[in-house]
């Protein structure tokens, strides 16, 4: 007769590789997406795991851990919208700030080339100015037309003392006056755009003499409101 099978052997069999298969399994974590294992310790002093990001740890970093322990990377806490909102306005600020920093570097080599001297700068300055110096010439040439015109008509009002002047001969010195008045101003803003100028060109030069001297580009800050050359169109334009 043949002896039954013992019970212990037999859930020996089934259960002891079970139990050896499973430390392998624990080690494996479960993938997300990740393929590691997220760790933190709380607020309350609790080592977390897990195979996402933690919720309780979200406002602190966290470690991505690879399969035999060691950190694969630290994940930065989740910021709030507005943390996020701030973070970015920084992002621009910085951005704004390389792209101002690569404008003054590119500015200063263009100045630079130029005017690879102060004699070269000096001739674009004296070049700004007589063009507004010849402006100032055509307004006080015309200044002096007007002058001339208003003689025979005041001459003509003469003969009407302490009486209306005929429409013709009001509406003749009145055009007069207001054309010499628009001259006079004409005057004064192509004198203070002499001025503005020089401004620009003193500064320029002041910056190119750093430069000259070896100063790096773009070292020196922003360049001046306006450059030179661009003095030099606006003269030019006062011409018209």
């Amino acid at each position: 007769m043949r002896a039954a099978a013992h019970p212990v052997p037999m859930l020996a069999a089934l259960v002891l590789p079970a139990l050896l298969a499973a430390p392998a399994a624990w080690s494996q974590p479960a993938k997300p997406g990740s393929g590691g294992i997220y760790s933190c310790v709380d607020d309350r002093g609790r080592r977390l795991t897990s195979d996402r990001p933690i919720p309780e740890c979200a406002h602190k970093e966290q470690q991505l851990l690879n399969r035999d322990g060691s950190v694969r990377t630290v994940v930065p806490p989740t910021l709030t919208a507005d943390e996020r909102a701030e973070r970015e306005a920084a992002e621009r600020r910085a951005a704004e700030a390389r792209a101002a920093q690569q404008d003054a570097i590119r500015r200063d080599r263009n100045l630079m080339a130029r005017f690879p001297n102060e004699a070269a700068h000096r001739k674009a300055r004296e070049a700004a100015l007589d063009t507004v110096r010849a402006a100032i010439k055509a307004s006080e040439s015309r200044l002096r037309e007007l002058q001339a015109e208003r003689k025979p008509l005041l001459d003509e009002a003469e003969f009407y003392p302490n009486r209306a002047l005929p429409p013709k001969l009001k509406g003749q010195l009145d055009a007069n006056d207001a054309a010499g008045e628009a001259q006079r101003a004409l005057v004064a803003t192509q004198s203070a755009e002499m001025e503005r100028i020089n401004a620009n060109f003193d500064a320029e030069l002041e910056r190119l003499r750093r430069l000259w001297a070896g100063a790096p580009a773009g070292s020196l800050g922003p360049a001046p409101p306006q450059s030179a050359r661009a003095a030099a169109s606006a003269a030019r334009g006062a011409l018209r």
